[in-house]
């Protein structure tokens, strides 16, 4: 299994609605790629923004490229997604997990 790891500074007056569009938009959209085996998302207050950790699990890094694209590490974020933010990553880390 791999996980895919993103992370972002949401405007604070727009993070409960990016909450809403992982449960409502991208976790569904996900849920029917083959190779996703789940998803989480980690919120942590910060005095700049409200920072998000995402992360999903993928069986394989060919079902990662379903997602992403020819490139794995290539974050994908939306238009909509990218004005509820302070800064993104532009690039997804993965790890292979062990346990």
């Amino acid at each position: 299994m791999i996980s895919r790891h993103w992370r972002a500074l949401a405007l604070p007056e727009r993070a409960d609605e990016y909450v809403t569009h992982l449960r409502n938009e991208t976790f569904p959209a996900i849920k029917n790629l083959p190779g996703c085996l789940g998803a989480t998302v980690h919120r942590r207050e910060q005095p700049a923004g409200v920072e998000f950790i995402v992360i999903t699990h993928w069986a394989s890094l060919a079902a990662i490229h379903a997602f992403s694209g020819a490139d794995a590490e290539a974050a994908v974020v939306p238009p909509k997604v990218r004005d509820m933010m302070i800064e993104f990553d532009v690039r997804a880390r993965h790890y292979h997990v062990l346990t």
